[in-house]
């Protein structure tokens, strides 16, 4: 194979071509500087944990179709990935996962406390097992939640040199958002999983999938209220929380049918839902004259 086919492929592996789970660890990260910072945080560390996100998240998904190698070729949606179609080999897969995990160690390492190395090593293992969970977990959204929420307590030991309680409500927020919109993700897939025998969270909700997303939804906004009022913020923050809950009103209208198409359009909607979240944080330190950096 070319060497420009082979790097498209890798890209592919990566999931570069499709940034929303990029996203979806990003948004969290960024909560979670701007309020660590009560709204002035370290430029340095929001473009490390911005570059910190995007290597592990691809890390991840390389891991993931590592994982799926076996299984993936029966799913409609994932029989022509990479690993999957035989493009790439499970060797070059492995390499190019650790390759992705040290660079994004290696990039905290100059200006990492010790607290903060752990919890970096905490979040690599958490992103190699995940995709590891779908086989023994009922609801391995949840480890997922946890996984891409770790940024969270990151954040804070950058950004203070100590995880306070906060951070972790924030971080289980997270996990009810995760379970919510993994689950929305994993109704495409119900079919094609239950044949295979994979575990997801919307094959063990069965017919209160839809009950259990919304109800996921509404502790995870609860959360997150609850962090951002005993930070000090006030009516911008809860402006975005409500922005927030609109959209997840919106998600019911396109999951309830269980339509693949409309399950698969509320997940990458999830985008906006951190955006509304996260804009709500930095406009309200903004406004009472607390600018970035």
């Amino acid at each position: 194979m070319a060497l420009k086919n082979r790097l498209d492929e890798y890209e592919k592996l990566m999931r570069l071509d499709k940034p929303i789970g990029t996203l979806l660890l990003l948004w969290p990260t960024l909560w979670a500087l701007w309020l660590s910072a009560a709204g002035r945080p370290d430029w340095v560390w929001v473009w490390v944990f911005a570059l910190g996100t995007l290597l592990m998240r691809s890390a991840g998904c390389v891991i993931n179709d590592y994982a799926d190698k076996d299984f993936d070729p029966h799913v409609e949606r994932t029989r022509e990935r990479p690993l999957a179609a035989r493009r790439v080999s499970p060797r070059e897969a492995l390499l190019l996962a650790a390759g992705l995990t040290l660079v994004s160690l290696l990039l905290i390492l100059p200006l990492a406390s010790p607290l903060l190395l752990a919890l970096a090593v905490v979040a690599a293992f958490l992103a190699a097992s995940y995709p590891f969970t779908k086989r023994f977990f009922a609801i391995p959204q949840a480890y997922l939640g946890i996984a891409f929420g770790f940024g969270i307590p990151m954040a804070y030991a950058a950004q203070l040199e100590r995880v306070p309680p906060e951070a972790w409500v924030l971080l289980l927020a997270n996990v009810f958002w995760a379970v919510a919109y993994d689950t929305e993700y994993a109704m495409v897939d119900r079919p094609d999983d239950l044949t295979i025998g994979i575990k997801t969270s919307a094959i063990t909700f069965g017919r209160f999938d839809v009950l259990a997303v919304m109800l996921c939804y509404a502790a995870a906004f609860a959360l997150i209220a609850w962090v951002g009022l005993g930070a000090g913020l006030g009516w911008p923050f809860l402006a975005g929380m409500l922005v927030a809950v609109a959209l997840a009103g919106y998600h019911y209208t396109l999951i309830r049918e269980r339509q693949g198409p409309g399950c698969f359009k509320a997940f990458r909607h999830n985008n906006w839902v951190g955006a509304a979240i996260f804009a709500g944080i930095a406009l309200d330190y903004l406004l009472r004259g607390v600018r970035p950096f």
